[in-house]
C-alpha cells in the first residue's frame, strides 16, 4: 500500500509542474500550489498510517521547563513582513535566549511549504523533524489536520493560556474550523481598505458604491492575486449573500457556485474600468501598496487592519490615510503557533510559545513603531500591572483600532472557499 502512495504522489507532482500561474513570489507560493496540496493531503490520509510518538506531561510545567533549557527549537513562518521579522530578531530570540538558553533557529515558510515538508517527512517516516514551531491558520491548519501534521492539544495546558479567552470564536475557530488545542492564537486581525481622506472624502463600502467609483475614478482600483485580494473577494460574496454571516458553516457548494457566478459577472463588467484596464492584476498587494503610494491607486488594503500605521511613520503613505471596513463586513482572523507532530524539541516548542503567548512578549508585539499586532490576550484577565501597561500603550494614530472596526467583523469562510475563490478568480477573471 505504501508504494501505491507514492506512485499517486509522483503522478500528481509531475502533473503540477504543467500549471501556468506565476509562483516566483512568497505569497503566491501561498496558494500556487493550493489545490494540488488539497489533492494530496488526500490521497495521503487515505494511504498513510501515523506513527506513534512519545508523550509529554503538559501538567508538569516544571519538567517542561527543565527539558527546555538550553535547547534549539526551529521556527518556520513566513518572513515577508520587515517589521515582523524584526520583532523576531530584535525581542524574541534574544529574549528566549537570554530566559531559558535557547537557540530560536527561523526558517522561511508557509503554507504549502510547510505541508509538503510535513507530507515528505510522513512519507519517508520521519520522526524527528526539521521543524518544532509553524506559524499558520486557515487552509494550512485545515490540510495539516487532515494528514495528522500537529500534535497536541497543548494549548490550553500552557501557563499564559490563562489569559486567553478561548470561547472567542474569533481566537477558539480558524476559518470555521475548532482549534481544540491544537494550534495556540498569536495575534489576531482584521481586513481593511485604505484610502487616501484627502483625495476621497467618502470612499465605496458596498458593491453599488465600488461600481459608481470605479466608472467615476477609472484606473484608480484593482483586485491582487493573492491572499489579501482573496478575503476583499469574500466580502464581495458575503455581500451578494445578503448578510455577515452568509458564508459561515462548512462549505457550501451549491451556495458558492450561485454567489461566485454573480461576483465573477460583477467583476467583468467592471474589469475595463479596473487598472491597466482589468487585463493585468497584481501578484500581491505590496505592489498595490506601493501603486497607493505613488497616487497611482485610490484604494489598497490588507490585514493589521490595513497595515497603515507603520507606513505612515515610515512616510510611505500620507499622514491622511485611513482604513475602513465593508458595510457588509470584513473578516477578522487570528494567526496561530502550531508544534509539528515529528517535532524533535517539543519542550523548547511549549517554552517558546508560552513566552511568545506572555504580557510582556504581547506587549511589544503591539508596539504601534514595531510588529503593531494586535494581542490575543483576554486584557481583563491579566494581573493589574500589566493592564494598566496594555491600557497606557501609545495607541494608533493613523490606522483604524480593532474595537472601531468591530461592529463590521465577519468569521473567515470555511478554507474550501479559498480555494475556490483563488482558483476561479484565475479561471474567469484572469483568464477569460
Amino acid at each position: 500500500m505504501k508504494i501505491n502512495c507514492r506512485i499517486h504522489l509522483t503522478l500528481l507532482t509531475q502533473h503540477s509542474t504543467k500549471k501556468t500561474f506565476p509562483i516566483t513570489d512568497s505569497s503566491m507560493k501561498r496558494f500556487a500550489f493550493l489545490s494540488l496540496i488539497f489533492t494530496l493531503v488526500l490521497f495521503y490520509t487515505a494511504c498513510t498510517e501515523q506513527k506513534s510518538s512519545s508523550e509529554i506531561d503538559l501538567s508538569d510545567w516544571n519538567s517542561i521547563d527543565s527539558l527546555s533549557r538550553n535547547t534549539t527549537v526551529h521556527f518556520m513562518m513566513w518572513q515577508g513582513s520587515p517589521a515582523v521579522n524584526k520583532y523576531i530578531n530584535s525581542f524574541l530570540i534574544p529574549e528566549v535566549k537570554k530566559r531559558f538558553g535557547i537557540d530560536l533557529k527561523i526558517s522561511g515558510g508557509q503554507g504549502p511549504e510547510i505541508v509538503q515538508l510535513l507530507m515528505g517527512e510522513k512519507q519517508a517516516g520521519v520522526n524527528s523533524g526539521q521543524v518544532d514551531i509553524v506559524w499558520i491558520n486557515g487552509e494550512t491548519f485545515f490540510q495539516l489536520r487532515q494528514i495528522d501534521g500537529l500534535w497536541g492539544p497543548f494549548a490550553e495546558q500552557l501557563p499564559n493560556a490563562q489569559y486567553i479567552d478561548f470561547e472567542d470564536p474569533y481566537i477558539g475557530i480558524d476559518f470555521q474550523q475548532p482549534i481544540n488545542g491544537m494550534e495556540a492564537p498569536w495575534g489576531n486581525t482584521q481586513f481593511a481598505l485604505v484610502y487616501d481622506s484627502i483625495k476621497l472624502p467618502r470612499p465605496p463600502r458596498t458593491l453599488d458604491e465600488l461600481s459608481r467609483f470605479v466608472k467615476s475614478q477609472p484606473g484608480t482600483f484593482t483586485i491582487s492575486n493573492d491572499f489579501s485580494g482573496m478575503s476583499m473577494l469574500k466580502s464581495m460574496l458575503a455581500e451578494l449573500g445578503s448578510s455577515p454571516g452568509s458564508l459561515n458553516g462548512p462549505f457550501d457548494e451549491q451556495k458558492y457556485q450561485t454567489l461566485a457566478t454573480q461576483l465573477w459577472d460583477w467583476i467583468n463588467a467592471h474589469k475595463p474600468y479596473f487598472w491597466k484596464n482589468g487585463e493585468t492584476f497584481p501578484r500581491e498587494h505590496t505592489k498595490m501598496d506601493q501603486m497607493f503610494a505613488s497616487g497611482e491607486l485610490l484604494i489598497s488594503y490588507g490585514f493589521n487592519e490595513g497595515g497603515i500605521e507603520d507606513k505612515v511613520l515610515q512616510g510611505l503613505f500620507p499622514t491622511s490615510t485611513r482604513g475602513y471596513a465593508w458595510k457588509n463586513g470584513t473578516v477578522h482572523n487570528s494567526n496561530y503557533l502550531g508544534i509539528t507532530y515529528n517535532s524533535p524539541n517539543r519542550a523548547g516548542a511549549l517554552q517558546v510559545i508560552n513566552f511568545m503567548l506572555s504580557p510582556e512578549a504581547q506587549l511589544v508585539k503591539m508596539d504601534v513603531k514595531g510588529m503593531n499586532s494586535n494581542t490575543v490576550l483576554e486584557i481583563n484577565r491579566l494581573p493589574e500591572e500589566w493592564r494598566q501597561k496594555f491600557e497606557q500603550a501609545t495607541k494608533r494614530q493613523y490606522g483604524p483600532t480593532m474595537q472601531s472596526l468591530e461592529p463590521y467583523s465577519i468569521q473567515e469562510p470555511a478554507p474550501e472557499y479559498m480555494l475556490r475563490l483563488f482558483e476561479d478568480f484565475r479561471k474567469y477573471v484572469i483568464e477569460k
